[in-house]
């Protein structure tokens, strides 16, 4: 259980980090932003349509007496919202890493020069880092995707649907949130997607920890601008501790091998 709180630690050491770098701050907000605008237009969209679009999936029901027809559909379009809000929290994060790739690469950057050692690059032109980030953000949430729609099933389950779906919901969402936030600096040293994933599952606990709060605090409207200069720098120190040399007696595995295509692993202390 220890690893939960040293997740929620990295969190908060990503937060001092850009308190004290205040043009670093500013200058990772920006992505975040324009994201913030595209989305809360779709999630105002959402709100206003959803009970239309129960309504139009729930034609059985237009006979049924009251209270039934009310319940049902009021409960399916709150349902919706909440799933709807639930692939926001997730796809936010990737849709604002991919929009802000060159500005949170050189925050990930200044975090590790300013911590010392070794400041991997992956080498690669910025058109094949947006590539690998758009086709691992599409392989997370094809990930995501299955699982909610897993979650929304179950959220049919009288009591269980209503108190253990919403919390399992809130864990997958932290962990894939982490593995989004930790990519920027496990790119850079080489990791594709597939290791990085067992990376995560190694330290489960400690991807929850980080990531859990995280969507936490995104669920409340402009937070999550603000957190995610913050989210990148504490990813990165999380990064730098799960592939130092002594992470080898940590559960987690090291990464494997790069597949075609992917940013190519170089030759490091850790992966040996």
């Amino acid at each position: 259980m220890s690893d939960l709180g040293a997740g929620f630690g990295y969190l908060m050491k990503g937060q001092r980090w850009v308190a004290q770098h205040g043009r670093w701050f500013g200058f990772g907000l920006l992505p975040g932003l324009v994201t913030l605008v595209v989305y809360a237009g779709a999630l105002i969209g959402l709100g206003y349509g959803a009970d239309d679009l129960v309504g139009w999936a729930t034609p059985f029901a237009d006979d049924w007496s009251s209270p039934w027809q009310g319940l049902l559909r009021t409960g399916l379009t709150a349902l919706v919202f909440v799933f709807g809000l639930f692939l926001a929290v997730i796809t936010f994060t990737a849709v604002t890493l991919l929009v802000g790739q060159p500005f949170y690469e050189s925050l990930s950057e200044e975090v590790d020069r300013s911590e010392g050692g070794e400041v991997p690059e992956s080498g690669l032109p910025l058109w094949q880092e947006l590539w690998i980030s758009a086709r691992d953000s599409v392989r997370v949430l094809l990930r995501v995707a299955l699982y909610g729609i897993i979650l929304f099933a179950c959220g049919f389950i009288p009591v269980v649907g209503q108190t253990v779906v919403p919390a399992i919901g809130f864990c997958v969402s932290g962990f894939f949130l982490a593995e989004e936030l930790t990519a920027v600096a496990l790119q850079r040293r080489g990791m594709v997607l597939k290791d990085r994933l067992v990376l995560l599952r190694g330290r489960r606990l400690l991807a929850l920890g980080f990531g859990v709060p995280l969507v936490l605090a995104f669920l409340i409207p402009f937070v999550a601008v603000f957190l995610m200069p913050g989210a990148v720098a504490g990813a990165t120190l999380l990064a730098r501790d799960l592939v130092a040399p002594d992470a080898a007696a940590d559960p987690g595995p090291g990464p494997g091998t790069a597949d075609s295509g992917d940013v190519p692993p170089a030759p490091r202390a850790w992966s040996t």
